[in-house]
């Protein structure tokens, strides 16, 4: 199953709402994940840029991006960055599938 990197912020009222009452969200998120037909590879808090990093396994890109809507809608983050990863191996049959593209780029 492909492998995703989900990276989000959340609002200032859901940190607020977090401070108030602690709770640990790996749970609710690792659930969601799964009536999706994934599996939470990992989940980390985080300070800098993003609040919340997961790595999830998903069937596809159409239930990655069921997920991702979901946890948007919800109302608790900010922001939400949805990223496919590739294996090395994936990378260079990429790399290999590039060089017979046949693409030019623009010439000066």
């Amino acid at each position: 199953m492909p492998n995703y990197l989900v990276q989000a912020s959340y609002t200032a009222e859901a940190i607020a709402a977090l401070v108030k009452n602690p709770q640990n969200r790996a749970e609710v998120v690792r659930k969601a994940v799964e009536n999706m037909g994934g599996k939470m590879i990992g989940g980390w808090l985080s300070f800098g840029d993003q609040d919340v990093v997961i790595i999830v396994e998903m069937p596809d890109n159409i239930s990655a991006a069921g997920l991702a809507v979901a946890v948007a809608a919800g109302g608790s983050l900010r922001r939400i960055k949805t990223t496919p990863l590739f294996t090395f191996e994936e990378g260079a049959a990429a790399f290999k599938k590039a060089a017979t593209s046949g693409y030019t780029p623009v010439q000066k």
